[in-house]
């Protein structure tokens, strides 16, 4: 069972692969087109940092792309999955993607790149650390993680990572040395490593989590929620800086209009994100205290 199930893991993320747009470099990780591209229309591929495993994130957010292309005059715009967070990270160093939906986290680091905030995705209240285990792991407390191996999607993985590290040493453990932490990939990786006891906790956040509910309600009957942290602000939108205005400030009101219809909404759901709020760099100014006191007091975000 447990092997069979880490195999189909594996090879999900491996999936997907398709040709990219001709008028961006080559660029490593799936990417997923609906139709033919005229070569008269700028294509710009808009990278979604690995909130899921590729398939599953092409399932939720490839309806957006199509509702973008739909509207969009002078543009339109490919769906590019990564294979993980490292890969995703690859991409906005090297200036590839015109359009991200990276973590907050990220988005300190893309800014530095020369992309810039135009949109935040989800309420920032839904952004959070949450442990899930199994319902007979025998755990109350935090400090009943001592001596046990704790799964995260990866060391930079904002809210399924850094603040449960930083909600776990406010509760008393050293988490360089209390704990065995695994850096697994992906969200449902960390998930399903609780599930299967490879792990005495799973690190993610709520959407992540929802969208397993719903996916796998026989596994997910098995786990709980035990443990959340608190709220920081959600995902950012960002555009690279030589992307023209009026493409920007398409996808911005596009973006932000989406909770107004009732294809908007079904969208929306899909992603489980609850709408798209205007914002800037500036709000992701809290952010960069955070990660400086994580760094000051539990370890540093990357390897120098």
């Amino acid at each position: 069972m447990t092997r069979r199930v880490l195999a189909c893991l594996t090879t999900i993320l491996l999936l997907g692969m398709c040709p990219g747009c001709s008028r961006e470099p080559e660029v490593a990780g799936p990417q997923y087109g609906s139709s033919p591209v005229s070569s008269d229309v700028p294509c710009y591929h808009f990278a979604v940092h690995p909130l899921h495993n590729p398939a599953k994130l092409t399932q939720s957010y490839h309806p957006l792309i199509d509702y973008l292309n739909k509207r969009m005059t002078g543009a339109r715009f490919e769906l590019e999955a990564s294979r993980d967070y490292a890969n995703f990270e690859e991409k906005y160093n090297a200036r590839q993607p015109g359009f991200l939906l990276p973590n907050p986290w990220q988005t300190l680091q893309a800014i530095e790149k020369g992309y810039q905030v135009i949109a935040m995705a989800g309420e920032p209240q839904d952004f959070k650390g949450i442990f899930v285990v199994r319902k007979d792991s025998g755990l109350e407390a935090p400090v009943d993680l001592k001596g046990k191996v704790v799964s995260y999607p990866s060391p930079t993985a904002l809210a399924a990572c850094i603040m449960p590290q930083y909600f776990l040493h406010v509760h008393g453990i050293n988490v360089m040395s209390d704990i065995d932490n695994r850096y697994v990939g992906s969200q449902e990786s960390s998930i399903m490593n609780a599930y299967m006891g490879l792990t005495a906790a799973g690190a993610t956040w709520p959407p992540p989590w929802r969208a397993f509910q719903k996916d796998h309600p026989k596994e997910a009957a098995e786990l709980k929620l035990i443990w959340e942290t608190e709220s920081l602000v959600n995902n950012s939108v960002m555009v690279r800086d030589d992307v023209p205005a009026v493409v920007r400030e398409q996808v911005f009101s596009l973006l932000t209009g989406l909770q107004e219809t009732e294809e908007g909404r079904t969208i929306l759901a899909g992603m489980e994100t609850a709408r798209f709020i205007p914002a800037s760099d500036q709000n992701y100014d809290v952010v960069r205290a955070y990660v400086l006191r994580f760094e000051q007091e539990v370890r540093p975000v990357e390897e120098k």
